[in-house]
């Protein structure tokens, strides 16, 4: 097998002055032989696939209304029209400014449009039994212990509103009291239900006034009652969490578990999951939460827009992070030019050869400063780059008052000045203009230390995958796709060196590369030298990636270089109407809507592919290599300029 170089796709741009000059382009040009890709033509596409688990964002609770301000405006503030936001990614990266640049099959590429509908795109989890998650089921367990229906309808929306107030701290009142309008004792227990289900953390007495009778919800032990469920009102034969499938449509599993918490009055921290899932997609995913019925979480189907929740169970264990086998994909990609053959080729690759691991355009960020930039400033020690990295203004694709903050900030270097400009403050921009502004300009690096951690480990993590994918170019291009002596190869954890008279019983389906870290060893060929001269050109020494600050220690790890998907299918399907699904979801069968009518001879085609992948692999790199082109934003809205929406 040979490898094959990238080819121009037909929408290229001119390379501007600035991107020549780009020094870390020239840096990577000594590094890596001058590439016959030309591929200038794709920026970085955002959210496509599951993102890996390190590079997950942390949870910030909504708490209170500033934040939910900062929702609404985050949402309302749209990237404009399509025409307008492709002009702006121009100043994004392309696939080769990250090292991606070989093919492993030899078909001819075709075009599709990728992403047009967020629901041509749609992820089942794979747990870590092998089961793919579906919603098929919106039963609830029975419990002879769950509180009656009448516990969710009892109270009033003013009562639900003092209520929340008072758990929340949001007043100064130490108790609420509800009067019992028609006082039987199996009307005041409903009521006592219906509070402590409800709102966690409060407790409740009856008491007469006036004659009458109250029920008076107080805080049963202080601020951590709420963000610790009520233990003692739990049956013990019951399992602490309910497991339960949550379907959602063009939502990332952060954002969703803030919704479900807030609509629940619960902390995001009782809710875990096997991996976060990305927004512009439909994705059918396990989630666990602590102690709160499968009767709360079902009543929530009834108010939550593009989200479903079933398949309710309850279980002794919560879930943990990259305990997940993988994800299956159902991919649609539109408007295909490809001829039968060439489909054919393509796909027939993909399932007997596979495709190169590299990390995604979306490990690097979509604007006009990669993230790999930043981590590999975090990892030079130099933190007056960090800050003005993050910080100082930059050209392309970004929210109006962003713009504005950095503008102040560059002429102003005046932290308070700049965060005046910022309306929303849980931006990486503004954590660490607020640390600049609590440790001040000569202590960047606690100020960089309120960014949450795993948005901090975000950075140099991505500088990693940037090695990793030039690395895995420059192997490809130097032996090709079969194993080699002196290659790597896992033997259980460990990593190992192919000798000379045991190569012929390794594939390139074997063989690993490593990530840049303490703990790792690397390839005795030229490439192991390469990954030496790399780190070398960023002032950076492979033989002590321990750094001061232990968090940004890296200590490496180890990736297949070529990844075959497996449960492969596809076809070719007709079309008239874009706007028409070409598949039936988990909720259209649920709902029991029929399959789409289609035309046997439609004015367009679509190339319906099925796959599964393991974790932290990137669908976008599977199909980049049977369309051999681009994946990017950029390309994609040239292609179709109406696809965001």
């Amino acid at each position: 097998m040979e490898a094959v170089e990238m080819n121009s796709v037909s929408l290229k741009r001119p390379r501007s002055e600035d991107d020549v000059a780009n020094a870390d382009e020239i840096k990577r040009q000594k590094i890596l032989e001058k590439s016959k890709a030309g591929n200038d033509s794709g920026q970085s596409i955002e959210n496509v696939t599951e993102q890996p688990a390190d590079t997950k964002s942390e949870i910030i609770p909504n708490e209170d209304s500033e934040e939910q301000e900062e929702e609404e405006l985050e949402d309302s503030d749209e990237d404009g029209d399509p025409e307008s936001f492709a002009d702006m990614m121009k100043h994004g990266l392309t696939e080769s400014d990250v090292g991606i640049t070989k093919f492993v099959s030899s078909h001819k590429g075709f075009s599709g449009i990728l992403k047009e509908r967020y629901s041509d795109f749609v992820v089942h989890e794979i747990g870590k039994d092998g089961r793919v998650s579906h919603l098929d089921d919106f039963s609830v367990p029975v419990d002879d212990e769950d509180p009656s229906e009448e516990t969710f309808t009892v109270l009033s929306d003013e009562d639900k509103q003092r209520l929340e107030e008072l758990q929340l701290f949001k007043n100064k009142e130490t108790s609420v009291a509800i009067e019992v309008i028609e006082d039987t004792k199996e009307k005041r227990t409903i009521i006592h239900q219906a509070v402590k289900s409800l709102f966690p953390g409060l407790e409740t007495k009856t008491e007469d006034r006036d004659g009458k009778k109250y029920i008076i919800a107080y805080h049963a032990a202080g601020k951590k009652a709420l963000a610790n469920p009520r233990k003692h009102s739990w049956p013990k034969s019951r399992g602490s969490y309910c497991h339960f499938v949550l379907y959602k449509e063009n939502k990332d599993t952060m954002d969703a578990i803030n919704v479900l918490s807030k609509f629940l009055r619960v902390k995001p921290n009782i809710f875990s999951y096997m991996g976060t899932k990305d927004k512009r997609a439909i994705t059918v995913q396990e989630i666990a939460v602590l102690r709160i019925t499968a009767q709360r979480l079902a009543h929530l189907n009834k108010c939550l827009m593009n989200f479903k929740l079933g398949n309710f169970s309850y279980k002794n264990h919560p879930l943990k992070l990259g305990e997940l086998q993988g994800n299956h994909f159902t991919v649609v990609l539109r408007n295909i030019t490809g001829t039968d053959d060439q489909i054919e080729q393509a796909m027939h690759s993909l399932r007997e050869i596979g495709f190169i691991n590299y990390y995604g355009m979306q490990r690097f960020g979509t604007t006009a400063v990669p993230t790999y930039q930043i981590g590999r400033a975090i990892l030079q020690n130099n933190w007056n780059e960090v800050m003005d990295l993050i910080l100082k203004p930059r050209p392309g694709a970004e929210k109006g008052y962003l713009v504005k903050c950095r503008e102040e900030w560059a002429k102003t270097k005046d932290p308070a000045a700049a965060l005046k400009k910022l309306p929303v403050k849980r931006c990486v921009e503004g954590q660490l203009l607020r640390g600049l502004l609590k440790y001040g300009m000569k202590n960047i690096i606690s100020a960089f230390g309120i960014i949450p951690r795993n948005n901090r480990l975000m950075y140099i993590h991505s500088y990693q995958s940037y090695v990793w994918n030039n690395m895995v170019s420059k192997r490809i291009e130097e032996y090709g796709l079969r194993a080699v002596p002196g290659d790597l190869i896992l033997k259980g954890a460990t990593a190992v060196h192919i000798e000379e008279g045991d190569v012929d019983k390794y594939t390139i389906h074997d063989v690993v590369m490593p990530l840049p870290g303490f703990d790792v060893i690397y390839p005795k060929h030229k490439i192991g030298e390469a990954y030496k001269e790399m780190l070398v050109a960023d002032n950076l020494d492979i033989n002590n990636m321990r750094h001061k600050i232990r968090d940004y220690s890296l200590s490496g790890a180890y990736r297949k270089i070529i990844i075959r998907p497996q449960n492969v299918s596809w076809e070719v399907v007709a079309y008239d109407d874009p706007k028409i699904p070409l598949f039936t979801t988990d909720l259209d069968k649920l709902e029991g809507k029929p399959l789409p009518v289609l035309p046997t001879d439609g004015k367009f085609r679509a190339l319906k592919m099925e796959f599964s992948l393991p974790p932290s692999t990137y669908a976008t790199m599977a199909i980049r290599e049977v369309l051999k082109m681009d994946t990017s934003i950029k390309n994609q809205t040239q292609l179709n300029t109406t696809w965001l929406r």
